[in-house]
Parts: structure tokens; C-alpha cells; sequence
């Protein structure tokens, strides 16, 4: 592999550079992006069992917040209602939905940076191509003979830093766009069911209040 990096030329730096930084992205967004840590089974039925005959303390809407994303929502709901018993229907759910604004903020994070990594290492490895193509011709243009008669040694080398970097980009590229997708799709899913996790408690908080 050093003799690949070596053959390769300086391009390939920028390239080991995108891999590591997308290695280190996907497997933050592996641990950051766990159910438990989202939406917890069966959450939402303990929150609306706690809040069925009066609204939580301090202490459990807490506790709530702490527990995951769905949690942080929910409690939003439970502190409206705690700071303001009589607040409205829009004002109740405008809260909760500025609370589910920032939880898909955070699930979102680093997924730009994926996505730019996917999109900017094929042209890194272009680059590294053109670098090799240069090499050829600089090389062929240098000699006295013609064409036919340059530097062997000097043509191999641009042969294969322009190959290795192509196919390097393409290595990077291509796991990066995969798992981009992977993450994009689990997100959204976890922002649907939050969505329908707080329409569903926002409907029990307004029984509860009536």
C-alpha cells in the first residue's frame, strides 16, 4: 500500500484525506444515529401513561429531555403546558415543532460533509489524472527524439499516477455515496415518526388539558 501511495504521487494525499475524515463521519453517525438513542420503544406510551392523570414534575420532564430526541420533544410539550396551563393549541404545537426542528438539525449533522466527500473525491481523483497526464506529455515533450522516444521511466510514472488516482477516487467516493444514502433514508424515517410520535401527544396533552 506505501508503494501505491508512493507511485501515486502527491495527489493522493487530499485523497487519504477525504477517506479518513468519511471514515471517522460514518462511524460517528453509526453511533449517534442508534434507535435507543432516538426513538426508544415504547417512550412515547410511558410519557402518555405518566402525563394521563397530571402533568410530570421538573424532575421527570428532566429525565424525559435527557432520554433521547423523541424525548426531548415530548418534554417540550410537558413544559408548555407546565409554564402555561392555559396556552393554545398553535402555541402548544408551534413549541414542540421548534423542538423538532433542532432534533432533525442534529440528526442531519455531518450529512452534508458526507455528501461533499461523495462529490468532491472523483474530481480529486480527475485531478490526480490530469497531474498524471501532465507527467506523460512533459515527459514525451522532453525528449529529443520524438514521440516514440521518451523516458520509459518517466511515462510508467505518469501512467500510474493518473490510474491510482482515478481508482483511489472512485474507492472513496463510492462508500461514502452508499452510506450518505443509508444515513439520508434512517434520518428521514426517524423524523417521521417523530412527527407522528408528537401529533399523537399533542393530541393526548389537549384531552389531558380539556
Amino acid at each position: 500500500m506505501l508503494s501505491i501511495i508512493q507511485a501515486a504521487g502527491w495527489p493522493i494525499w487530499p485523497l487519504i484525506a477525504c477517506s479518513v475524515l468519511a471514515l471517522a463521519l460514518i462511524f460517528e453517525r453509526f453511533i449517534s444515529l442508534k434507535s435507543t438513542r432516538i426513538i426508544p420503544p415504547k417512550l412515547l406510551d410511558e410519557a402518555i401513561s405518566v402525563s394521563s392523570q397530571s402533568l410530570p414534575g421538573p424532575d421527570v420532564v428532566g429525565k424525559l429531555a435527557q432520554n433521547s430526541a423523541l424525548g426531548e420533544v415530548l418534554a417540550t410539550g410537558l413544559r408548555t403546558l407546565n409554564s402555561n396551563p392555559r396556552t393554545s393549541e398553535a402555541d402548544l404545537r408551534a413549541a414542540m415543532e421548534g423542538a423538532g426542528r433542532v432534533v432533525a438539525h442534529r440528526l442531519e449533522k455531518y450529512l452534508s460533509a458526507l455528501a461533499t466527500i461523495a462529490s468532491a473525491a472523483p474530481l480529486l481523483g480527475l485531478l490526480g489524472t490530469v497531474v498524471g497526464m501532465i507527467e506523460i506529455f512533459g515527459s514525451q515533450g522532453g525528449a529529443t527524439g520524438g514521440m516514440g522516444s521518451g523516458n520509459p521511466a518517466q511515462l510508467a510514472h505518469g501512467i500510474s499516477v493518473a490510474l491510482y488516482n482515478t481508482a483511489f477516487g472512485l474507492m472513496v467516493a463510492i462508500p461514502a455515496l452508499i452510506f450518505w444514502r443509508y444515513f439520508r433514508s434512517r434520518v428521514d424515517a426517524y423524523l417521521l415518526t417523530l412527527e407522528l410520535s408528537s401529533e399523537q401527544f399533542v393530541r393526548h396533552l389537549l384531552r389531558h388539558k380539556k
